[in-house]
């Protein structure tokens, strides 16, 4: 089992920058996706950006250019720095983890509120 816990977010102005931080622990294999999802109010909860064990990464198109994914595979923390945020992209924000060899997370944080003002 993987422990996640999420940090970081909060309230910004539209326009501005949030980091969002997942420290990972437990049994975590080499060979793992770490992902960032989010889900509105009233709304499903979506991927918004994956990123393998080797560096790889993926974004959903409403986030591209402005979202980028990274991880810090010593200290197993996942990062997702938010820039020219929207007050679309308010959600609460959930970090993730599944193996190489699972279809989908088996892992998840708490959860961290975003809120971006108008």
């Amino acid at each position: 089992q993987v422990h996640l816990v999420e940090s970081g977010g909060g309230l910004v102005q539209a326009g501005g920058s949030l980091r969002l931080s997942c420290a990972a622990s437990g049994r975590i294999f080499s060979m793992n996706y770490m992902s960032w999802y989010r889900q509105g109010s009233e709304k499903e909860r979506e991927l918004v950006a994956v990123i393998s064990s080797g560096g790889s990464t993926y974004y959903t198109d409403s986030v591209k250019g402005r979202f980028t994914i990274s991880r810090d595979n010593a200290k197993n923390t996942l990062y997702l720095q938010m820039n020219s945020l929207k007050p679309e992209d308010t959600a609460m924000y959930y970090c993730a983890y599944r193996a190489s060899d699972q279809r989908l997370p088996s892992s998840w944080g708490q959860g961290i509120q975003v809120t971006v003002s108008s």
